[in-house]
């Protein structure tokens, strides 16, 4: 579970999309993000445009506080925006990395994807309980702080 939780911090929304950054995958995947990155452009064709995008300076300058990403100008950092990759694309780095640990760790990734995913279901189909769940947490909260201001009505 810690895994996943680990993995779960390193995806972002970007253009609508979930996506992993390519140094953060590289990390997980114990490979240099420059290696990760050249597999990738070997097999181009296997990462079209909803697989994989890179981030213009906009996304970019948005996430960078998000992330540790730093792009210096020379010596150390990165010189290029980075790649990121969709649930397909990771899917799709399985193939073109192939060591173990990718491997293992493709596994982990999609299954975090696939959490996220059920937990947008959920949430989808009973927000109002959701809602209403936390409302009433927030509204005992608040009765213990401030038991002689507030008094909780059932609804």
């Amino acid at each position: 579970m810690n895994d996943l939780v680990q993995i779960q911090n390193l995806i972002y929304v970007i253009r609508g999309q979930r996506v992993m950054l390519d140094s953060d995958l590289a990390m997980l995947y114990e490979v240099e993000t420059r290696v990760l990155n050249q597999a990738v452009k070997r097999n181009i064709e296997r990462f079209p445009e909803n697989f994989m995008f890179q981030l213009t300076h906009e996304e970019f300058e948005e996430l960078r506080p998000i992330s540790q990403i730093v792009i210096s100008p020379k010596g150390g950092g990165r010189q290029k925006l980075p790649l990121v990759f969709t649930e397909q694309g990771v899917a799709m780095l399985s193939s073109v990395l192939r060591s173990k640990k990718a491997i293992q760790t493709n596994v982990q990734i999609i299954r975090t994807f696939v959490k996220m995913r059920e937990c947008l279901g959920l949430l989808a189909v009973q927000p109002f309980a959701l809602v209403l769940f936390f409302l009433r947490k927030i509204c005992h909260s608040l009765q213990r702080f401030h038991s002689d201001e507030f008094h909780f009505v059932p609804l």
